[in-house]
């Protein structure tokens, strides 16, 4: 059984192992080889004990737990493209990740649930607009938002690790244009 709750500073240290072991797995030939094994899970503890500590805005934390040890983390808020290209109230998936080994058993879909329930919350929308970023090449987490609802909506960027630019693309959920 899956329980999501909100990430307090104690579970920084997991949080920080599934992102870089997350990152390691997802991204292997995607981005350069060094900056995955330079990625140190205890200054990225340090770095989200920090932000919790600061209470920095409306940001959510919140992680996923299995017989006691926490197996995900998620991460959302306020849309970072909002007022530019999206709609006021868009919220933002900023980060979604589970134990490589514990890919597929539903983690990451409970996640994906709280967290729309989350956004839905912050948007004051029962049906709110959400949008996420992926890496172009990550099939298996481009097959995984298209699974639950979201579609490609042309906008794309890129972001330099260690000198090589990763083309991302936007994914939207937007149930009020739903057909």
């Amino acid at each position: 059984m899956v329980t999501i709750r909100t990430m307090t500073a104690a579970d920084a240290a997991a949080v920080a192992e599934i992102r870089v072991s997350g990152w390691r797995a997802a991204y292997t030939g995607i981005v350069p080889q060094g900056y995955l094994d330079a990625m140190d899970p205890v200054a990225n503890a340090a770095a989200h004990r920090e932000r919790l500590a600061s209470g920095a805005g409306p940001v959510v934390d919140a992680v996923a737990e299995t017989a006691g040890a926490v197996v995900g983390w998620a991460c959302y808020g306020p849309c970072r493209d909002a007022g530019r290209d999206r709609p006021p109230g868009t919220g933002e998936l900023y980060a979604l990740y589970v134990r490589p080994e514990l890919i597929g058993t539903g983690v990451g879909r409970a996640l994906w649930i709280a967290a729309l329930e989350g956004l839905r919350k912050l948007s004051g929308h029962e049906r709110a607009r959400v949008v996420l970023w992926v890496a172009k090449d990550n099939a298996r987490a481009r097959r995984f938002y298209e699974r639950a609802g979201c579609r490609p909506d042309g906008a794309e960027r890129s972001e330099e690790y260690a000198g090589t630019a990763v083309p991302e693309v936007r994914y939207v959920l937007d149930p009020l244009r739903a057909p």
